[in-house]
């Protein structure tokens, strides 16, 4: 497929995170981009203040003519969208040129040399840091993120002069495999979106895959104490990471100073001494050795690092802080795996010890309910009282006996309630909670700003 003929390019599910960044790469470079989501947002809203025409009624007639010749004409879609869509059957049956989201990505990433960060969780966070260091260095990259980085209000960074992309690699519909990067990241192999894969070996064999694909003389970035086996590769490079066990990249002398953690990075290149990072909880630390790590291995400086990762804000709904008061506290964060939540929560009870944490979560998936109910519960647990409202279907269709109960019946703390999104601000009006997080994958952030009103009011 020749980009340069492609005039017009249609999106099928534009509101996704990782079609947004699409759309406005095909935006930026003088294409005209339109598109169709479900549901307004405010991501949508920023497409549309962007040049990018959407509708959200699935209707053939809101379809332009510009997009009705598929002589010059390219329609992107995400697996989200069902094969019932109206207007995905009308390009589907008029011969119009298809491809999947990941598709686009993956031919995109050979322009460039290509770092893609893969894992069953921390992707969004690491892929985010890396694009932030190498911006701010001599070197500079496109990138197209899992999320809204605070630092550039975006998911999608271009530099035109850079050699460099960096791009999430998501196992999900196994879209990582339409990438061949030179530089790759795996943070985690947890069992994960068991309705695509058969059980938990496939999902490692196709992580295996994944590696395979990287570029002759390419270099993989690894965390050192996953249940994985690399394969056999004898012309790339392969090191490891961790937050402290003797790898590669590790990190020393961690602290907290003035409520930010200090750290000594060591690395193959040498120490760097002092890295502050603004973000809270261990698990960013770790996330930031191997952010770290791969710019090192891509040629940024020591100085660099150390001027930039201070300065890096995190990504919107990663532990994003909504209030932060001596009286209360309010965080929004995106874990939607039980390994996520143990890790946000966990993050939370060490930064406010002597306080009372109160959590919402919306289960994301009937499949993930039902293959990780028993992992949910022992990870909400961890929460002194839960508040649990019914499982965001996504892109499935309900699965008979699967609901948030099964979650809720497993749930040994006596502090929690089974609750109906429609009766959540009405339930929290009876509350007042020390610390509050909300918690889910799913509509779940549609909350964040009546919660921030009704507890702004206190």
């Amino acid at each position: 497929m020749d980009i340069k003929k492609i005039h017009n390019v249609y999106f099928l599910g534009v509101g996704g995170i990782g079609m947004s960044a699409i759309a406005r790469y095909f935006n930026t470079i003088g294409k005209n981009v339109a598109g169709y989501d479900k549901v307004s947002k405010p991501l949508t809203s920023e497409l549309i203040n962007e040049g990018i025409h959407i509708h959200f009624s699935d209707d053939i007639t809101n379809i332009s003519n510009d997009f009705k010749n598929k002589e010059n004409t390219l329609i992107v879609y995400t697996p989200a969208i069902s094969n019932n869509n109206k207007e995905l059957k009308y390009f589907t049956d008029q011969g119009f040129e298809i491809k999947k989201r990941s598709e686009i990505l993956g031919m995109l990433s050979r322009e460039k040399r290509c770092i893609a960060v893969a894992g069953t969780h921390g992707k969004t966070t690491i892929t985010t840091m890396i694009a932030h260091l190498m911006r701010q260095s001599r070197m500079g990259c496109d990138a197209f993120l899992g999320g809204i980085s605070k630092n550039y209000n975006t998911n999608f960074l271009v530099d035109k002069d850079s050699k460099y992309v960096v791009v999430e690699a998501d196992e999900f519909d196994r879209s990582f495999l339409q990438l061949n990067p030179q530089k790759a990241i795996i943070t985690s192999v947890d069992p994960d979106h068991l309705d695509i894969y058969s059980n938990e070996n496939d999902l490692k064999d196709s992580f295996g895959q994944f590696v395979s694909q990287i570029n002759p003389g390419g270099k993989l970035l690894i965390k050192s104490d996953l249940d994985f086996t690399i394969p056999q590769r004898d012309d790339i490079e392969i090191y490891t990471y961790s937050l402290s066990a003797k790898s590669d990249f590790r990190a020393e002398n961690i602290r907290i100073e003035k409520g930010l953690y200090v750290f000594d990075f060591i690395g193959i290149k040498g120490t760097i001494k002092n890295l502050r990072l603004g973000l809270p909880g261990l698990l960013n630390v770790e996330n930031a050795i191997a952010a770290i790590g791969m710019v090192t291995l891509s040629g940024v400086r020591n100085d660099e690092i150390f001027n930039s990762l201070c300065i890096f804000k995190g990504i919107q709904r990663r532990f994003d802080y909504q209030i932060n008061r001596d009286d209360f506290v309010y965080i929004d964060d995106y874990a939607h795996h039980p390994e996520e939540l143990k890790a946000s929560v966990s993050s939370v009870k060490a930064l406010f010890v002597d306080k009372k944490i109160t959590g919402i979560f919306q289960p994301h998936l009937y499949s993930r309910t039902r293959d990780l109910a028993e992992e949910f519960a022992k990870s909400l647990e961890l929460l002194d009282e839960i508040i649990l409202l019914e499982i965001y279907p996504a892109r499935e269709e309900p699965i008979v006996g699967v609901t948030s109960e099964i979650i809720f019946d497993k749930i040994r703390n006596k502090n929690k309630v089974l609750c109906k999104k429609a009766d959540l601000l009405e339930v929290l009006k009876n509350r007042k909670p020390e610390v509050l997080m909300t918690l889910g994958a799913g509509d779940i952030d549609e909350f964040v700003a009546p919660i921030k009103e009704l507890y702004s009011k206190a």
